[in-house]
């Protein structure tokens, strides 16, 4: 049995068990006693994460004032620490009313165990299913029936950049064509000026593993991506080996204290000054728009990540009504304001993101996000990830996030490519 199923299956045996001796009837009245508390759980303590949340929360209060939010946070890299947390919750029967996550594969164990409720009717109703991109809707129902509320769509494959840096070194972000000329880019900004090539951080393996697969599909096309998604790791031996030791030559570039921060502590030493170039999701427009001064296209601008053009790699949160719900009319209240147009209008611009719903007005988005919003519906292609969990299952990601922690330390190629084909058994 696979650990990914194994705690929801010990939930499931704690849940038959209490049923037996009766537990089930004290559930029931402390969910009575608790009332319209609504705990939502969530890794949003960063920056503009935090800001969007706050936003997102005073639109539900607005229209639910009788609701008493219970804010509770897992800050860690990527989901790292709640992911832990909402899984002990689950298997000891104290589910939060509600917690953030990645749809797609990520929802897969708790689907299998029955965790989640069905929300298909409570919540999607036919005028959000007709807003709502399709392509969104399906990793909201990765078993059939609709279990979450995804809330924005983010792009990962960015490529942010200092623009008086860059300016300086005679470096044109637009004309680096290839993952591999972009060494040629950061060689430059460090000859020419005192700023680093690339902010990172290596202290949790994410951001790297973000960074190699938009580097794989830079070099490689987004099929073939797909088709290591899809489990194909070992007949794709040469592709991942490249895009591997493309990064090992990219961590000469990083900061020397890589290792030490944190990817929004990284991304301020783009504002600063410190580095040229950053590869992040568009969450990290969001830290630059909270930063006094720091205007879009005067002091930082983007391009898609060097051959990734025509590609939108998204990236979606998304919030589910956990089973044994301790605030059931709660909980609904705010998954359906989640996929409204005020919920969405408030949240996604100050986040970085960009709406799920077609619907939203362009208003509040300033020029970058209506650029992402165009740039999305340009695109050819929309890739999954590993490192945001909607690509692969939740247990092939936490093996792939291991051989990335093994990666920072000593950038071995070759044993990194095995434990990745490993990852997949």
């Amino acid at each position: 049995m696979n650990g990914g199923r194994h705690w929801l299956s010990r939930r499931g045996y704690v849940k038959r068990l209490a049923g037996a001796v009766g537990l089930a009837g004290l559930a029931g009245s402390s969910q009575a006693q608790q009332g319209q508390t609504l705990e939502i759980v969530h890794w949003w303590t960063a920056g503009g994460e935090e800001e969007a949340l706050n936003a997102l929360l005073d639109g539900f209060t607005e229209q639910n004032p009788q609701v008493e939010i219970n804010n509770n946070p897992a800050p860690g890299g990527a989901g790292s620490a709640l992911d832990a947390v909402i899984r002990n919750r689950i298997v000891n029967q104290n589910p939060p009313s509600t917690f953030q996550i990645w749809p797609g594969e990520s929802l897969t164990p708790y689907t299998e165990s029955d965790a989640l409720v069905d929300i298909g009717d409570s919540i999607w109703g036919q005028g959000m299913r007709d807003a709502y991109l399709e392509s969104v809707q399906n990793v909201a129902r990765p078993a059939g029936n609709f279990v979450a509320v995804p809330i924005n769509i983010h792009r990962l494959n960015n490529l942010f950049y200092n623009v008086e840096v860059v300016e300086s070194a005679g470096v044109d972000p637009s004309s680096i064509d290839s993952p591999d000329a972009l060494v040629g880019a950061m060689e430059t900004v460090q000859s020419e000026t005192d700023a680093i090539g690339m902010a990172h951080q290596t202290q949790s393996p994410w951001s790297t593993v973000q960074l190699w697969e938009t580097v794989f599909i830079g070099q490689h096309g987004p099929q073939a991506f797909q088709q290591f998604l899809d489990g194909n790791a070992s007949d794709q031996e040469d592709q991942i080996k490249s895009s591997l030791e493309l990064v090992s030559r990219y961590s000469e570039f990083f900061p020397q204290d890589s290792g030490s921060v944190t990817w929004d502590q990284a991304n301020a030493r783009v504002i600063d000054g410190d580095a040229a170039f950053i590869h992040q999701g568009d969450w990290a427009a969001g830290q630059y728009r909270a930063q006094e001064g720091f205007e879009y296209q005067d002091q930082w601008d983007y391009v898609p990540f060097p051959g990734t053009q025509g590609a939108y790699s998204m990236v979606i949160d998304s919030f589910v009504y956990p089973d044994s719900n301790p605030s059931p009319e709660a909980t609904e209240a705010f998954l359906n304001y989640c996929g409204s147009v005020d919920a969405q209008e408030r949240f996604n611009p100050i986040k970085g993101s960009i709406p799920p719903r077609t619907d939203v007005p362009d208003d509040e988005f300033g020029p970058f996000l209506t650029q992402q919003k165009q740039d999305f519906a340009d695109s050819d292609s929309q890739p999954f990830t590993v490192a945001h969990g909607s690509g692969v299952g939740p247990e092939t990601k936490t093996a792939i996030d291991e051989a990335f922690s093994g990666f920072n330390e000593q950038y071995n190629v070759d044993a990194t490519y095995q434990d990745i084909v490993d990852a997949f058994n």
